[in-house]
């Protein structure tokens, strides 16, 4: 379940998605198109949020799995090239619950697969909005 399939449920709450990526606006205006995304998608290219939020960055070996580098390798092995990554494929992402300008909830990842379901998201957010915080 995705966070844009609970949109009416998020709403009921008072609330709304936003998406924030370190890549260039029209990167982000593309992935918003293919994702469907109905809020906002906010580009901060020097990661100033994903630092006041303390979102690290993920080793190596966390990032280029076993799992990973076996999908590169049968790829190869089909002649499909293999493109060095344009980003930073080690910073993590995170999910925050935000009232009033503060966030009032935050979810840092251990690695790049380690985000919250949707449902704990939503009660997240239904509890700050409980709370008045």
């Amino acid at each position: 379940m995705r966070v844009r399939e609970q949109r009416d449920r998020l709403e009921a709450l008072g609330a709304s998605a936003l998406a924030v990526g370190f890549s260039p606006a029209p990167a982000l205006a593309e992935l918003a198109d293919a994702l469907q995304w109905p809020w906002p998608f906010l580009t901060d290219p020097d990661r100033l949020l994903y630092a006041r939020l303390g979102l690290g960055r993920a080793r190596l070996r966390e990032v280029y799995t076993p799992a990973t580098l076996r999908i590169y390798r049968e790829a190869a092995g089909r002649g499909d090239t293999i493109s060095r990554p344009v980003e930073d494929a080690r910073q993590l992402g995170g999910d925050a619950i935000v009232r009033h300008g503060r966030a009032v909830r935050v979810f840092r990842p251990a690695s790049p697969d380690d985000r919250p379901a949707v449902d704990e998201l939503l009660a997240a957010a239904a509890t700050a909005a409980s709370d008045g915080r």
